[in-house]
């Protein structure tokens, strides 16, 4: 069986960041989706929720200690969901590994990559602080290479500023 291709995605927000976008998808009580895109154009927020998404997200991008407190949409399954709280558990500049993450909830490292890869609400779930073992970056939103692991280095740096 063929998989359908997926329509792409309605913004309600695009919000600039240095050298990507942040693609802000959401009803008018949830958020649905926040995903990252290559640099472009921004768009206005179109709704009151989608203002406020892109207001603590620029906070985030000015200080990345702040945290965020946004209506999420119920998303994933159990196990992912398990895999995203513990992920939001990680404190804004430190790092654990698949590993870790694995041992932590009784699964297997690429398990709990294929969940990393599956949020949608990166940034709120900061999955950008799960690496690999030896410090490496591993993957990033399901991708092993290019522009989007050019964005997580920006973002542990960003977290980590006395790294630079």
């Amino acid at each position: 069986m063929i998989a359908k291709p997926q329509p792409p995605t309605t913004y309600q927000a695009i919000l600039a960041a240095p050298g990507f976008n942040l693609g802000v998808a959401c009803s008018e009580d949830e958020i649905v989706e926040i995903e990252f895109l290559p640099p472009g154009p921004e768009l206005a927020p179109a709704n009151l929720l989608a203002h406020e998404t892109v207001r603590q997200l620029r906070l985030w991008l000015q200080d990345a200690r702040y945290t965020f407190s946004l209506p999420l949409a119920a998303a994933g399954t159990p196990f992912q969901r398990k895999v995203w709280a513990q992920i939001s558990a990680i404190p804004c500049s430190q790092t654990r590994s698949y590993g870790d993450l694995a041992a932590a909830i009784g699964s297997a490292p690429r398990a709990v990559g294929g969940a990393c890869g599956a949020n949608p609400y990166p940034l709120v779930v900061p999955c950008h602080r799960v690496v690999a073992k030896d410090g490496g970056l591993g993957g990033f939103n399901r991708e092993r290479g290019g522009f989007l692991l050019d964005v997580k280095r920006w973002l542990l740096a960003h977290e980590n500023p006395d790294s630079r």
